[in-house]
């Protein structure tokens, strides 16, 4: 690795070993993200992919290795510190909040920033979302699942982080709105947005990635640019569903 590609590594995980009580959830996960890329994460429910998203998002610290944004050591910093140093997550299940508006739950989103930055942002937001627009003043339990998604997807962005991690985007979701959360997700890197993406559609994941990691039993036991990962028959056979 050369000065050069190693300065624009922006997420690194080192090493990480992560407990859920006893149980040993991470065992040495390495991945890394450069700034630009979308990279995501497959593997079978229980892997530890939503795990891995939670410990680069402070929610649990690793016991041993560490997580670095941008060079710098984020392994025991809490979540609401790293929301300002540029960690955006859409959770799974999308954790809207049900009772406020669409509006009101960006306006949650953007808690670290000034008015007038969040009225760019809100902005920015309707532009990407032109749905959330015309649902402005609806409260957001009354959306449909795509309309929540995108919320959940557009909360996260309020914080205008240097990378943005979504967990399970596409789950619940009916295949043409699947369509549409992913390209979605593909305009929002093509404006420059690092995206570290978990998702149990593989194939979806993999066509839209820079690059891809697999998970298995909380080890990383595949890496490589999409493409290959496409073409491995292993993969194939086990996220693909191809016999």
């Amino acid at each position: 690795m050369t000065a050069e590609t190693k300065s624009d590594v922006l997420l690194r995980l080192h090493d990480v070993n992560s407990y859920y009580g006893a149980i040993h959830a991470l065992r040495g996960v390495n991945v890394e993200v450069n700034r630009g890329e979308i990279v995501t994460l497959i593997g079978s429910n229980g892997a530890g992919k939503t795990t891995t998203l939670r410990t680069i998002s402070g929610l649990l610290h690793p016991r041993h290795g560490s997580v670095e944004l941008a060079g710098r050591d984020i392994s025991h910093v809490p979540p609401h510190e790293l929301v300002t140093m540029g960690i955006g997550h859409a959770p799974e299940g999308r954790r809207i909040f049900s009772r406020l508006t669409v509006y009101e739950n960006l306006l949650m989103g953007g808690f670290t920033r000034t008015k007038a930055e969040n009225d760019e942002q809100v902005e920015h937001v309707y532009e990407l979302f032109p749905r959330l627009r015309e649902r402005h003043v609806q409260k957001g339990g009354t959306l449909s699942g795509g309309e929540q998604q995108m919320l959940a997807i557009g909360r996260a962005l309020m914080t205008r982080p240097s990378v943005l991690l979504l967990d399970e985007p596409s789950l619940g979701l009916a295949p043409i709105l699947v369509q549409q959360i992913f390209k979605i997700i593909r305009e929002i890197n093509d404006r420059g947005m690092t995206i570290l993406l978990v998702e149990q559609n593989a194939l979806q994941a993999l066509s839209i990635a820079n690059r891809g990691y697999v998970l298995q039993t909380g080890e990383v036991v595949l890496s490589g640019p999409s493409a290959e990962l496409m073409s491995n028959e292993t993969v194939r056979k086990a996220y693909l569903g191809e016999d």
